[in-house]
């Protein structure tokens, strides 16, 4: 039997962040990480995906991200390898690859159940974020498409696409960088439910996390909503965003109403063949593994006092958003959650 006081599930750069400062704290904990590998998600994202933010701006507590050369924002590829860095500079002990089927209570503890074996703990941090809960709109006719389909998570390069026609869907930051991607060899359709909002130019992931922060402070203080960073709007300007852009090549049309066995079509009766769809339609936080705790709330997520679980007090949510910490979803951002969540901790423990 394994026994510690708090397991994390999940080894990105929530479980990671967790990991920095439950170790601070001299509290007895181990990683869960389904992955094979370390970089959690980043190992699996599309060729020329970048950074929002320099790396000095993209670390985690304790580490600034080293620059990568050549490159103001990161690519993917450097954020894997800086993750993998700090994981075996503070030697946490992730454990791998391990899958969490469950986690149930079993008296004064958490038991969690994997494909490797039973632990139990006192306490659980769940940080397994969204990657592996890809979101597919429900489209009439989607399953009548002829043509090749997927989401975010299965692309690569345009390489596959060249001489093609691709619909992109999504006005957020995947859909805009996915047709930059695509914008120069392929016939590229981009659809999204609005106009797409840019971010001023000269805006990245620094003001976005100074945004989402302030509007966290003012809700915990009663005050208005400033909106935090949907306020600014949707797009992050990147590079190869604004080049495409200023290019005349991102030119977005408003969302189809069906898609075709050929392709798609809108309410006017006009009409696009395609060879392939890509949806930029987002996650759904991968919470799966907590279903036998019966805490699941609105939309999908378990309500929370910052990081804490409403329901259970053993069990504290990292990474998934907004709901659990201010830009906690983000490199930058989830250091101060994981900090508030290890602190938490300690004080249940003693």
């Amino acid at each position: 039997m394994n026994r510690t006081d708090v397991v994390v599930i999940g080894g990105g750069q929530s479980g990671l962040a967790a990991g920095y400062h439950l170790r601070r704290l001299g509290i007895d904990f181990v990683i869960l990480d389904a992955h094979p590998e370390p970089g959690g998600a980043w190992q699996h994202t599309w060729d020329s995906l970048r950074l929002f933010s320099p790396a000095a701006y993209s670390s985690l507590p304790g580490r600034l991200m080293p620059p990568q050369a050549g490159e103001t924002y990161p690519e993917a590829a450097h954020v894997v390898s800086y993750l993998t860095d700090y994981e075996q500079r503070y030697e946490l002990p992730v454990v791998r690859p391990v899958r969490v089927t469950g986690v149930h209570r079993e008296g004064e503890l958490l038991r969690v159940e994997t494909d490797s074996g039973t632990w139990r703990a006192r306490a659980v941090v769940s940080a397994t974020g969204t990657w592996s809960r890809p979101f597919l709109p429900a489209i009439p006719g989607r399953t009548e498409f002829q043509g090749t389909q997927l989401h975010t998570v299965e692309y690569d390069s345009p390489a596959a696409f060249t001489g093609r026609r691709v619909i992109v869907v999504g006005g957020g930051n995947s859909g805009a960088q996915i047709a930059a991607d695509l914008a120069y060899d392929t016939t590229l359709t981009w659809c999204t439910l609005r106009e797409p909002r840019y971010l001023p130019d000269d805006i990245d992931g620094r003001a976005l996390f100074d945004h989402a922060t302030a509007r966290r402070r003012a809700l915990d203080e009663g005050r208005t909503d400033t909106g935090g960073v949907a306020s600014l709007g949707d797009i992050v300007a990147v590079p190869p965003v604004r080049v495409a852009r200023d290019a005349g090549l991102l030119k977005a049309q408003p969302m189809f109403d069906r898609i075709t066995p050929a392709g798609v079509s809108w309410a006017d009766g006009t009409a696009a063949d395609a060879d392939a769809i890509i949806w930029c339609t987002g996650f759904r936080p991968a919470l799966s593994h907590l279903a036998p705790l019966g805490l699941r709330g609105p939309r999908g997520h378990i309500p929370t006092t910052g990081t804490e679980a409403v329901g259970e007090p053993r069990l504290h949510l990292l990474g998934y958003g907004d709901w659990t910490g201010p830009a906690s979803a983000t490199l930058i951002g989830v250091g101060r959650p994981a900090r508030d969540a290890a602190r938490a901790l300690a004080g249940l423990l003693r």
